[in-house]
């Protein structure tokens, strides 16, 4: 949870954005049903199967079945909301290991446009294949029903929920295949999304989020894990160097969207806290948010508190009185309505809010720090955060806004500014900001931006690596 610290004779503020736009969120998510879920769930296991070798053409058993299942749950929200989703099925094919031969994966998308920035993009995702203890086993009943019923199911429940409300920014709704057989599925949407040119703020994949109980019988219904990469991925050969000398060890976008979902989760009340897991998965394993990281996507995972490897891609057996196999009578709903209440919020608060900034900040053999970051468009405001570097949370913030007569001040504008990471810059208008006896070494900077009703983005840190897009090499300086 964010804490405040005084710094100076700096004003600060509270993070949190106004009441209003929690009290907002909260109405959103207030319709979140727990029988809604179960019903999704209870409708994905009677296909039998979902394996990615299933039948993609049998109605009633297989992963083609189901796809064509979530469809039609697009198809009926849309149409609840005057065809407010675009509905599209891309594909591609492969061969691999799991897959012997060519195989066409294909995921179910539900694309919800924004009515401002159509442009900004966060996305949710939740794998809809599953699998037995065999992951070549395509003909064997796989109920799949918490890996990843669940996450589909708050995929299709935060579409049922959302399409009810209109966002400046666009949602897109995932539902993935071929996770099992080598994160496909996650291919396919992230490739999607960087050949529409999305600039996508967000994945939020949701896989595993459905149980309470552990395999050794700890129960844990208050908590959800967060994975979050530290370093940034894409891009990280490049980075080293820099990262050495200024920072970003800690601060690549998704962990700062864990951040953003921690201090969610405390202010939404919902019985439900972040667990920040600070890797990018469970030790070992993976999941399909690493395909966005992959192309420079900012994304996290939510998984359970609590693991149970019994119910996990398990064929349907008893052995020595031990029930194994991914069965719905080992969910528990009620947890994940508090799950995709947080999905929900997270969904509705980030499109509802500008991007975040490009920041980049200076300050070498100096007691002041300066801090500059282009204007971001539909931004009302910014918030400057800064935390000691040993700090795991932001500390210390300090409002940046417009003044009583709506005039903007410390800006600047046609004097190009390098973006830190990016070979970015503005010839346009930028803020800066000079924080007094504040010095650089000390601390770790960075910024929000903040809608004109007071929603605010995840924070963007002012180190190699932090901006919230691809990143690309800057080039090389020029021969004198």
């Amino acid at each position: 949870m964010r804490k405040f610290v005084a710094v100076s004779s700096l004003a600060l503020v509270a993070a949190a954005p106004p009441p209003s736009t929690d009290a907002k969120l909260r109405a959103i998510v207030a319709p979140v049903s727990a029988a809604q879920l179960r019903a999704n769930v209870e409708k994905l296991v009677s296909f039998g199967t979902r394996h990615t070798l299933s039948s993609q053409t049998d109605p009633k058993r297989g992963i083609g079945a189901a796809l064509e299942w979530g469809r039609s749950e697009f198809q009926r929200y849309s149409a609840a909301c005057g065809n407010c989703l675009t509905i599209v099925d891309p594909s591609e094919v492969f061969t691999n290991d799991r897959i012997p031969t060519p195989t066409r994966v294909r995921d179910m998308v539900a694309i919800q446009r924004g009515t401002e920035r159509p442009n900004d993009v966060v996305i949710i995702t939740g794998h809809i294949d599953s699998r037995v203890s065999d992951p070549m086993n395509a003909t064997s009943d796989a109920p799949g029903a918490n890996d990843d019923g669940s996450g589909s199911s708050t995929v299709l429940e935060a579409a049922r929920i959302l399409s009810k409300h209109k966002f400046p920014g666009t949602i897109v709704y995932s539902l993935d295949s071929g996770e099992e057989q080598g994160l496909n599925g996650a291919k396919v949407i992230a490739n999607y999304a960087k050949a529409q040119g999305w600039n996508v703020i967000a994945d939020l994949n949701n896989d595993i989020v459905g149980n309470s109980r552990g395999s050794d019988g700890i129960k844990d219904d208050t908590h959800i894990r967060i994975f979050s990469e530290g370093p940034r991925w894409q891009g990280h050969e490049d980075l080293a160097a820099r990262q050495r000398s200024l920072g970003g060890e800690n601060d690549a976008p998704g962990r700062n969207i864990s951040r953003y979902l921690d201090s969610l989760a405390d202010r939404l009340n919902i019985g439900l806290d972040v667990r920040q897991i600070w890797r990018n998965d469970r030790f070992g394993r993976g999941g399909d948010h690493s395909e966005f990281l992959n192309l420079g996507f900012p994304a996290v995972r939510f998984t359970v508190a609590v693991e149970n490897y019994n119910w996990q891609h398990q064929d349907l057996r008893t052995e020595n009185g031990i029930k194994y196999g991914d069965t719905i009578e080992n969910m528990d709903f009620a947890y994940l309505a508090k799950v995709a209440k947080l999905n929900i919020a997270a969904l509705a608060g980030i499109a509802s809010a500008p991007p975040p900034p490009e920041p980049k900040v200076e300050g070498a053999v100096s007691t002041d720090t300066t801090i500059t970051w282009p204007i971001v468009p539909g931004a009302a405001s910014y918030i400057i955060w800064w935390r000691r570097t040993d700090a795991n949370q932001w500390e210390v913030s300090r409002a940046d806004t417009s003044d009583a007569n709506g005039r903007q001040p410390n800006v600047e504008c046609d004097t190009p500014v390098h973006v830190v990471g990016t070979t970015q810059s503005s010839g346009g208008c930028f803020r800066k900001r000079v924080l007094p006896h504040i010095r650089v070494d000390d601390w770790v900077f960075g910024v929000s931006s903040v809608s004109k009703d007071g929603f605010e983005s995840p924070v963007a840190s002012a180190v190699p690596g932090g901006a919230f897009k691809p990143y690309v090499a800057p080039p090389p300086p020029a021969k004198k």
